[in-house]
């Protein structure tokens, strides 16, 4: 497997996990940090936990530490670098490049107690910089890294159906995989440190066109006076179909947007999208106007919203 997209008859390329149990080491327990237990990094940690591994938790918050370890078992540690002292793996989950920056180069980091040979696995989505920053820091002391930010959102989390895009050495990936498939049906390899989080970039920059289209089409077939029943009824199953459309079409007809992926959380990766493109030479003059209608939702109060409210502006006007 080399640095790019798995071989083409690499079952961790072309199928989900749930498929492939037969061909990947199971039963093997290991010691675990996770850090991060938010909505995301919470139910991932858990699987880890239900598949037998022994875990110690962070998270900046102990109070909700505390809670995962009464519910899912596994021990508090007071600071990262105490969670990941003599682990296989350590797994964040945590917000930003500051919060990850923290938790493994921090005065109390997890790099400051890894030992060699174990590897650190981010789920976080953040800046293609500091995930080959990290990679960097860590090789003086044989650790290896892993940049896997994860689609699929909460549901996925919870279900443990997400997709990994991973950056990284072939060594790294193939030490994290027997722990990242407890919580994905699908690892894709698509390059080395970095990748995994500039292939992030170019999943948000796409989301974030089609629920712009999506915002747009609704808003001229209510303007028209259809039946947005019978629209989606003919054009769901045709080429303008798409996730957002099957999963958000009647919840922005009604106008509820109190669920999945925030406002304020798209805008910080599209920030990091177009921070990167300024830095490669691409131009993206649709994700640049997009990101300024984010920013209008905000300003009527829609950070928390899930995505899909770039409907408000559109109907405010």
């Amino acid at each position: 497997m080399g640095h790019g997209t798995m071989a083409r008859g690499d079952p961790c390329a072309v199928m989900g996990w749930r498929g492939t149990h037969s061909l990947l080491k199971e039963g093997a327990m290991a010691k675990l940090a996770f850090i991060g237990l938010g909505v995301m990094g919470g139910p991932m940690a858990r699987h880890l936990a239900h598949a037998g591994h022994e875990l110690t938790v962070y998270n900046r918050t102990r109070t909700k530490a505390e809670a995962w370890v009464a519910a899912h078992g596994g021990r508090v540690a007071n600071s990262p670098a105490e969670a990941a002292d003599g682990v296989e793996a350590v797994i964040s989950c945590v917000g930003t490049d500051e919060d990850l920056a923290a938790v493994t180069m921090g005065r109390d980091g997890a790099f400051r107690t890894m030992k060699s040979g174990s590897v650190f696995v981010d789920h976080t989505t953040v800046s293609a910089r500091i995930a080959r920053q990290l990679a960097v820091e860590a090789k003086g002391s044989g650790v290896m890294v892993v940049d896997a930010p994860v689609t699929g959102g909460q549901i996925g989390a919870e279900q443990g159906t997400l997709t990994l895009m991973c950056g990284g050495r072939d060594d790294a990936i193939a030490a994290a995989t027997p722990y990242m498939q407890a919580y994905s049906k699908k690892i894709v390899h698509v390059g080395p440190s970095g990748a995994g989080q500039t292939t992030k970039m170019v999943n948000q920059i796409t989301f974030a066109g089609i629920i712009q289209s999506l915002s747009e089409a609704m808003r001229f077939a209510q303007a028209a006076g259809l039946d947005l029943d019978k629209v989606f009824e003919s054009i769901s199953g045709g080429a303008a179909s798409s996730w957002q459309m099957l999963n958000r079409w009647e919840t922005m007809a009604r106008d509820e947007f109190d669920f999945g992926f925030a406002v304020d959380w798209m805008r910080k990766d599209l920030g990091l999208a177009l921070e990167e493109a300024r830095a490669n030479g691409a131009t993206l003059p649709l994700a640049a106007l997009i990101d300024q209608f984010y920013a209008e939702v905000q300003d009527m109060g829609g950070g928390r919203q899930d995505t899909s409210a770039l409907i408000r502006r559109l109907k405010a006007k």
